[in-house]
């Protein structure tokens, strides 16, 4: 089988290249072209665009970068035509994925949707799009399955593939990772401010004004493989802290605590056990935008882990309510207060319990392959 893949940003290249692996499992003829990166390249996806020239991130920045945007999407479409794959898999970016399913549709090609977009928080109006011209959705989140069906819109609850990749991992030696990265042997705090250079921007500046006031840990950022070194030295100038490159996941098997940007990487840092603070910050413009279109009557958080719990399991800092101040107070509690954490530990079992179990990457390639006999 042929698959022409896109995952526009780190996230959706980490899920796509286990879905690819686990589609070469079951069906050792795959090939793939892909939008993505180096994780998707791994497996054998011939990247046509990578991630970090195609993420942009707010409002007021999709509008700078609109010419950019709309050369990607007639390109694309091109290039699908040039490679007649079996099936067009998309994954989440779905202001971009969408376009391309109704073109993809429309010339005739089978379209699977992995990782559904978040149109439960706002553009419900997407559902009918979906439902046009998406052959079968495949979703992650529990909840999901619930909202589609409002529409009379069956999809596929595969649990979410964050669980696959956290439980296959070893356990990372402490003093090693240590010694190899150069770190001392107090506590580790981890900064996670994103994979994006705009948000990396944004965040990691607050992020780095409380180091001063715990002189007890040492912060470490998770770098992203999409940047470059001189990128994150730039920004840290003359801080007292250290870097990491391509360790996420290690970084947080040795932390105490953590701050983390909205998105994806709020729930791997629950998975792992990690008390965290949840921080975002956009354009004052593009936040308010956001605030006029995000249905409020269901979306009372941001983080994934306090959507999927359906309460304020941990402490969201937005705009406004990201400051120093607030991140000092909040990070005194999670590094000191025994009883604080031990609750954060509870609510985190439960999350695990809503996610609906391991194997999402290998139910999803099943039904991609089933759907394509059919």
């Amino acid at each position: 089988m042929k698959f022409y893949i896109i995952a526009g940003e780190a996230s959706g290249d980490l899920h796509a290249s286990n879905l690819m692996k686990e589609l070469r499992k079951q069906d050792v003829s795959s090939t793939f072209r892909c939008w993505g990166g180096d994780l998707m390249s791994d497996q054998g996806g011939q990247i046509v665009k990578h991630y970090r020239d195609l993420a942009f991130m707010g409002f007021v920045e999709v509008l700078a970068n609109l010419k950019t945007i709309i050369g990607n999407l007639r390109f694309c479409k091109q290039d699908i035509l040039a490679y007649q794959p079996d099936a067009v898999i998309l994954v989440d970016y779905p202001g971009f994925n969408l376009r391309i399913a109704e073109f993809a549709k429309k010339a005739g090609f089978k379209v699977f949707y992995y990782i559904s977009p978040q149109i439960w928080a706002w553009k419900k109006s997407r559902v009918y799009k979906i439902k046009k011209y998406v052959d079968k959705m495949f979703v992650i989140l529990p909840f999901e399955k619930e909202f589609y069906a409002r529409y009379d819109y069956k999809v596929d609850f595969v649990g979410h593939p964050l669980l696959d990749m956290i439980n296959q991992l070893p356990e990372s030696d402490r003093k090693s990772f240590r010694e190899k990265n150069g770190l001392n042997t107090k506590p580790i705090i981890a900064l996670l401010p994103g994979s994006r250079k705009q948000e990396i921007k944004k965040m990691l500046a607050g992020m780095l004004s409380v180091v001063k006031d715990f002189p007890e840990y040492q912060f470490v950022i998770a770098g992203a493989p999409s940047q470059e070194i001189t990128f994150y030295k730039e920004l840290m100038g003359n801080a007292e802290v250290n870097l990491v490159e391509g360790q996420t996941y290690s970084l947080l098997q040795n932390s105490h605590a953590a701050l983390v940007t909205s998105g994806t990487a709020t729930l791997e840092t629950a998975l792992f056990q990690i008390p965290e603070v949840v921080c975002y910050k956009s354009s004052a413009i593009s936040y308010w935008i956001a605030r006029m279109v995000i249905d409020k009557s269901i979306i009372k958080f941001i983080s994934l882990v306090n959507l999927i719990m359906d309460k304020e399991v941990v402490l969201e800092l937005i705009q406004g309510d990201f400051t120093s101040k607030r991140i000092k107070k909040e990070l005194s509690l999670l590094t000191s207060d025994t009883n604080y954490r031990n609750k954060i530990f509870n609510d985190y079992q439960e999350l695990v319990e809503k996610l609906g179990g391991s194997g999402a990457s290998q139910k999803t390639a099943s039904g991609i392959l089933n759907a394509l006999k059919d």
